[in-house]
């Protein structure tokens, strides 16, 4: 996720969507009674660190969200992998130590959890680690998607069975192997008789449609660029990761040929399922419709208004209204785009996960050691009426301690 102040200190929080639970104190020992612990590892297209969580998912169905731990990418890791998300030369011995390279940060993220929580290795049950997404390619004529981060090395650095490589039985059942976190919006998130929508803002941003009936499809899918843009261009122009609170972008004004080219891309119109990255969104991609020169402020705040827009007009593709709208990922700490966001959904309430019980900030890490729980039981982890796929599958491979 990119943000503007991450939390990097544990906490202990408890979620009440799943049935009533005390909030743990610092320090105490982790829940007996059946609870299984797990990890969860995420690093996103904004490439700006490793997040990592510590859960507590019991028997009976609750979860609790025990620890937190932001893990930042050194500059020249986060270079790197940035190089490696565009085609270039020698990418295969770039890709094989980088692999190996982010397998040891994770396990290094996972250690620093551990450290903060006082929970040994011993206790947890596996670590779901996402990986960092260097190529997503679900339309090629032989799909696939290429996370990287080692999984071998996760589990041999750490002695904790790691659930990796997600996406890639989705896209051999013939799905788009994304997005996959709107199966976890629905185990948690889900309130019977309210038509939700789950809006994660990340790098790219996907919304993830939880229907009021018991019984009717769960839909999810990418609506485009969330925050990689934004930083991108402002990482070039200002040197700065992010724009603190949208700040620069809110200086700028919003230039509406530029914004009408940029909304034209097919992509906007395409029905879902539908999945992206930065292969697509990218600097290279918003050069090619910069008409004359424009004050780059002026091209942020034009960017947040895509950003805004495509949210809004995925939104459409959903076949009721929405009732309530709640938001997660790093763009929750861009309060202009978020403005924007209600500006452009004006009777629909817009909200944060925090009101649901999950700090927006640690969803999708969250979901992946959720992701993780769902492989050892041997239950699917993908939704077909999300990501295309022709039926229900485990998710991600087992790579035993």
């Amino acid at each position: 996720m990119s943000c503007s102040a991450k939390i990097t200190t544990a906490f202990l929080v408890s979620l009440p969507c799943k049935g009533s639970q005390k909030p743990l104190a610092r320090g105490a020992r982790l829940p007996e009674t059946g609870s299984m612990h797990y990890i969860g590892l995420m690093s996103g297209t904004s490439v700006d660190g490793i997040d990592a969580v510590l859960v507590s998912i019991p028997v009976n169905g609750q979860l609790a969200l025990l620890a937190t731990h932001q893990h930042p990418f050194p500059a020249a890791v986060r270079n790197a992998i940035q190089e490696l998300m565009q085609p270039g030369p020698n990418e295969i011995e770039r890709e094989g130590e980088l692999d190996v390279h982010l397998g040891r940060l994770f396990a290094e993220a996972t250690h620093a959890l551990l450290a903060k929580s006082g929970v040994s290795a011993s206790s947890i049950r596996a670590i779901g680690s996402h990986g960092q997404t260097i190529r997503h390619r679900p339309h090629a004529a032989h799909p696939f998607s290429r996370q990287i981060g080692n999984p071998s090395v996760i589990a041999e650095d750490t002695g904790i069975t790691t659930v990796a490589d997600f996406r890639a039985r989705d896209l051999a059942a013939g799905g788009e192997g994304a997005p996959l976190v709107p199966a976890f919006h629905q185990w948690l998130f889900r309130k019977p008789g309210v038509h939700r929508a789950i809006v994660n803002i990340g790098g790219i941003a996907n919304i993830t449609w939880l229907p009021a009936i018991e019984n009717s499809a769960v839909l999810g899918f990418d609506t485009g660029p969330g925050n990689t843009l934004l930083d991108q261009w402002i990482a070039r122009h200002r040197n700065e990761p992010f724009d603190r609170d949208g700040a620069w972008a809110a200086s700028g004004r919003v230039q509406k040929d530029l914004l009408a080219r940029l909304i034209a891309d097919e992509y906007f119109a395409t029905a879902p399922p539908k999945s992206t990255g930065r292969e697509h969104f990218n600097l290279a991609w918003l050069e090619q419709q910069l008409v004359g020169k424009l004050a780059p402020e002026d091209i942020q705040a034009t960017l947040v208004e895509l950003t805004a827009t495509s949210i809004a007009q995925g939104l459409k593709f959903l076949p009721e209204e929405i009732g309530e709208i709640y938001i997660c990922g790093g763009g929750t700490h861009n309060r202009h785009l978020l403005a924007r966001l209600r500006t452009l959904l004006p009777g629909i309430p817009v909200a944060t996960t925090e009101i649901l019980g999950l700090d927006p900030n640690w969803v999708e890490a969250v979901a992946f050691a959720w992701l993780a729980h769902q492989a050892l039981a041997g239950r699917a982890g993908n939704i077909p009426s999300v990501t295309g796929a022709r039926h229900p599958v485990l998710l991600g491979g087992i790579y035993l301690a």
